[in-house]
């Protein structure tokens, strides 16, 4: 079972990675998403914004590094998670380790629907009922 409540901002200038991810999210049962091709339009939405995105997904292009996007996803109060994929790989971040946990970086060029059900366990909580035992995400201090 997903929270159908959850609100999902999905930003790629790619007409057809923004249909392929919002199709994914819509099989997990996520339906309340806005996608958006510039990265004006991605920072008018969570500036402006009258509630937190629960979910950001960033295509590492959009800002053509006019925009650290791992910095905006972990200090931007309106976004609760953050996924950049398509990232290049670099050193340790400076983001504190207390906000890295919610923003996660990919260098897939696109998250598949493994890996979304998989970032989605940690955004809803609901979303881990509905796995297999074998799906679900080792809990840390709960071993046997």
């Amino acid at each position: 079972m997903s929270n159908k409540a959850l609100r999902i901002l999905i930003a790629d200038p790619d007409h057809a990675h923004r249909i392929v991810l919002e199709r994914l999210l819509n099989q997990l049962g996520y339906f309340r998403i806005v996608p958006v091709s510039h990265v004006h339009e991605l920072l008018k939405l969570v500036e402006y914004g009258s509630e937190p995105f629960d979910l950001v997904l960033i295509n590492a292009g959009l800002a053509n590094g006019a925009l650290d996007l791992q910095d905006f996803a972990a200090y931007s109060p309106q976004v609760c998670h953050g996924l950049v994929y398509n990232a290049q790989p670099v050193g340790l971040s400076p983001v504190p380790v207390t906000r890295r946990s919610s923003v996660h970086l990919s260098q897939a060029p696109l998250p598949d629907l493994v890996s979304l059900k998989r970032l989605m366990t940690q955004v809803d909580p609901l979303a881990s009922e509905s796995l297999q035992p074998w799906e679900r995400p080792l809990r840390q201090g709960h071993g046997r």
